[in-house]
């Protein structure tokens, strides 16, 4: 046999330690009750793994729906302009009177089918006129001074503001009432 002298080799097999194969009479008692406990912790080690990798399964399953779910908010947040838009060209018709009917008419078809779209896919505008003033929701652009209304009331809105499978995509530009001083 070749022995190594190089240390952490491998020892050579006349050095390897020898495991005895069948136990004392008096060690047997104590080898059972090791093997015993040393099943009884593989089996827990076992259980824990396979809890493990079930939980690991469900935060994935769920990381990748609420990534799909969210996959669209980009696309859904770079339409928020043409919407705008549509908004501004029919508010700009109504106020003019010689506007050509059939014109407004279509281009309120077209706003209210992709408003119908868009929410389809989650986007729901932000509730603004007439509410309580609400710093998560709304973003003051101004206060106006308002006698009749309640202060911190949203008087007027510069754009709407939209939130996308519940969370806030854009905030409502507002106008805010105070009390006259």
């Amino acid at each position: 046999m070749i022995k190594s002298d190089k240390p952490g080799a491998a020892p050579a097999p006349e050095q390897e330690e020898k495991i005895p194969t069948e136990a004392p009479e008096e060690a047997s008692g104590q080898g059972c009750e090791e093997l015993a406990a040393q099943v009884a912790e593989l089996k827990e080690r076992a259980l824990r793994q396979a809890a493990e990798l079930e939980n690991y399964k469900k935060r994935t399953e769920r990381e990748k729906a609420d990534f799909f779910k969210r996959a669209n908010q980009g696309l859904v947040k770079d339409l928020l302009p043409v919407l705008d838009n549509l908004e501004r060209a029919l508010a700009s018709a109504k106020e003019n009177p010689q506007s050509d009917q059939n014109l407004m008419q279509g281009v309120e078809m077209v706003h209210a089918e992709m408003l119908k779209t868009l929410g389809r896919y989650g986007l729901e505008p932000v509730e603004a006129m007439g509410q309580v003033f609400d710093p998560e929701l709304h973003e003051a652009m101004m206060q106006q001074e308002d006698p009749e209304q309640e202060e911190n009331t949203v008087l007027a809105e510069a754009q709407k503001g939209y939130t996308f499978e519940g969370r806030l995509l854009r905030p409502a530009m507002v106008v805010v009432s105070r009390k006259p001083s």
